[in-house]
């Protein structure tokens, strides 16, 4: 709703004399909302600069349209709610002044429109006129105007419709629950299902599926156990409840006794989502072993799988299978290959598939420009969004949030600034919380932790914890003792249990040789029982992911992977390598920190590559952790004495090492 006023306010806006925006970031007109409308509508569904101006002085030397014209006009103008009361009351107008009688397909989309804008008054008197036409006893018109009494939250106009169908469908009956669950009715709501019962009607699947997406599975189980009968649509709609809970999902899948596409991709989305993207490959693998085709969501979810593992190898396997599929021209699905190949280190597949895209909306370009900043391309960024902006695309919140993120990861301060000044002034856009943790982010990062903490402190929304860890991650990089700890008594307040604060704050405190705080703050997560996250790495190597923990003994070519270890420490020594070991401050000794330092699960992951993967074979891999000053610096030695081009993306960002040198220029 929001983005689609923001079209409204910006193609009005774009009528009157504005200010000149920033020569590199000026601002576009904004889409035509009207590309499939008939000429002759198009006063009464875009904004007009003048109120003097009548519609009908407009209508220039177009044909008068039929209804043929009429229909399609009308849902358009609906489905993108460009709306205001004026223009709802204006389509039968256009019938009257043209002397076409509206059927109840014209009404319907007019009563959705009033529906979906909560404009109760217009859906009144869009009611009245489709009383004198004589449509209020059709099922269809009376099941729009039920659910639209219901949404605007008028329950007693939707029963005043309801009580005087002939009628009634499964639609009716639908809209009476939902606006009783609307308005918090849920009692009444499970009456009227059972009522719905008695008279045959069954939409027990629809009420399942929304206690599901209220995270109210006990509601859904109740709904669900009192149903008849029950087709794969109800089962499904338990699956996707589950979803955080995969071994109930598990649980609802096996009892199934049939199941289709949309059943296997809701629990494909399920492991995705739990983080078990290798189990949801297999699954991917064995609907297609049972003869169930994938849809568009299932790739969607299968390359989000292979992203999340920085699989780049299966991602390719998948990318040919959706060719062979013939999805491949599809929007949605591009978009995801993009963004699979930007998280698996491959910015050049993902700017082929970018540029092979018959066509391109708003999410593909924020997603290639999130690719960008992701790998640190901030110019890159710039130059991409300025052709996004030429080629007609409006950008929403979400790419601001991405070329934010580019230019703090680029340290493009004054360009940043630049963007987030564009982004209110010439779009209009207001500020959200991701907005300031970029902007805190990218001043920080710089250095400028005063002003950085001025715009928190005087940001109009209350601060959350990422705004605050992103001021005090910047504290880390610099030093800054007093403003740390200022900024991790805050977080504390509002999250006890958050382990990084005090990591954090430890390696403040470690870097200055405080060796009394570091301990005391180490105490301090131990007698709170806090526990820290443990780092884990994930590589790829012939097809195949690993994992490995910090200090990890298990998997079976450790031997192999230590000796590697060793064999590397001894070049990276002769070439002038030394451990970083400011950031280590317990008592321990200095072999055993050494240790410790060489047990990283970054490393261990590169040895195991180095070991299993011929010469010259770049590797890739995924920490769920910042990567600490000694990996990086190690992985810089690593890449020049193997040869070998390294790929790391942590926690925050891709680093590209190739012959002792990273792409961040060691600024992350």
């Amino acid at each position: 709703m929001k983005s689609l006023r923001f079209f409204m306010i910006s193609s009005s806006l774009s009528m009157k004399k504005s200010p000149q925006p920033h020569s590199h970031l000026r601002s576009p007109p904004p889409p035509s909302p009207s590309s499939s409308i008939h000429p002759h509508y198009l006063p009464y569904v875009l904004p007009s600069t003048s109120s003097s101006i009548h519609p009908s002085s407009s209508l220039g030397t177009f044909p008068p349209p039929s209804h043929f014209f009429i229909h399609p006009s009308i849902r358009h103008a609906s489905r993108a709610l460009f709306y205001s009361s004026a223009a709802v009351m204006t389509f039968p107008l256009i019938f009257s002044s043209e002397g076409i009688s509206p059927d109840k397909f014209t009404f319907v989309p007019v009563i959705k429109a009033c529906a979906g804008l909560g404009a109760l008054e217009d859906g009144r008197l869009v009611h009245k006129q489709l009383i004198q036409s004589g449509f209020e006893s059709d099922v269809f018109v009376g099941s729009s105007l039920v659910d639209m009494y219901a949404k605007c939250g008028s329950i007693k106009d939707a029963w005043r419709v309801f009580n005087k169908m002939p009628s009634r469908n499964v639609v009716t009956w639908n809209a009476m629950v939902l606006g009783h669950v609307k308005c918090g009715q849920g009692q009444k709501a499970l009456e009227l299902f059972q009522q719905m019962q008695q008279e045959d009607v069954f939409v027990g699947s629809s009420l399942v599926d929304m206690y599901a997406k209220c995270g109210s599975m006990e509601d859904a189980w109740s709904v669900f156990n009192k149903m008849p009968s029950r087709d794969v649509v109800t089962w499904t709609a338990m699956i996707l409840g589950y979803c955080g809970n995969i071994e109930d999902a598990w649980t609802v899948f096996n009892k199934m006794p049939s199941r289709n596409v949309v059943t296997w991709t809701a629990m494909v989305l399920g492991h995705v989502k739990c983080g078990q993207g290798q189990k949801a490959l297999e699954l991917f693998q064995q609907m297609q072993q049972e003869g169930v085709q994938p849809n568009s969501v299932t790739f969607v979810g299968v390359l989000n799988a292979c992203a999340s593992m920085i699989a780049l190898e299966e991602g390719r396997c998948v990318h040919q299978h959706i060719i062979r599929c013939g999805w491949d021209s599809d929007v949605f699905v591009g978009s995801s290959l993009v963004d699979m190949y930007a998280k698996c280190g491959s910015m050049e597949d993902a700017w082929s598939v970018f540029n092979k895209m018959p066509s391109r909306d708003v999410v593909t370009w924020t997603t290639i420009l999130g690719g960008c900043a992701m790998h640190g391309h901030g110019k890159e960024a710039l130059k991409h969004f300025k052709r996004m902006c030429e080629e007609g695309v409006q950008p929403d919140d979400v790419t601001f949030i991405c070329l934010l993120s580019a230019c703090s990861h680029a340290g493009l301060v004054g360009e940043g600034m630049q963007c987030y000044a564009s982004m209110v002034k010439d779009y209009m856009i207001s500020a959200k919380l991701e907005h300031y943790t970029c902007m805190v982010d990218l001043l920080g990062r710089a250095g400028h932790l005063q002003e950085a903490e001025n715009m928190v402190t005087t940001m109009p929304c209350k601060p959350n914890v990422a705004v605050w860890m992103a001021l005090l991650s910047a504290c880390r990089i610099h030093g800054h003792v007093e403003m740390a700890e200022r900024i991790a008594k805050r977080i504390l307040e509002m999250e006890p249990d958050n382990a990084a604060v005090y990591v954090l704050l430890s390696d403040i405190y470690a870097a200055g040789g405080n060796k009394h705080l570091c301990q005391t703050i180490e105490q301090q997560r131990k007698e709170k029982g806090v526990k820290k996250q443990p780092g884990r790495t994930w590589i790829e190597v012939n097809n195949e992911v690993h994992t490995f923990l910090v200090d990890d003994q298990d998997h079976p070519q450790m031997p192999e992977i230590h000796a590697e270890l060793q064999r590397l420490s001894g070049h990276m020594h002769d070439a002038g390598y030394r451990t970083c070991k400011k950031f280590i401050m317990h008592d321990v000794d200095e072999e055993e920190k050494v240790f410790r330092l060489c047990h990283h699960s970054e490393k261990l992951a590169i040895a195991f590559g180095l070991i299993n993967s011929a010469p010259g074979t770049p590797l890739r891999i995924r920490k769920n952790l910042r990567v600490c000053e000694d990996c990086h610096t190690s992985t810089k030695f690593i890449s020049k004495i193997a040869g070998r081009t390294i790929m790391v993306r942590d926690a925050n960002r891709f680093h590209h090492f190739e012959d002792g040198v990273c792409s961040c220029r060691d600024y992350w």
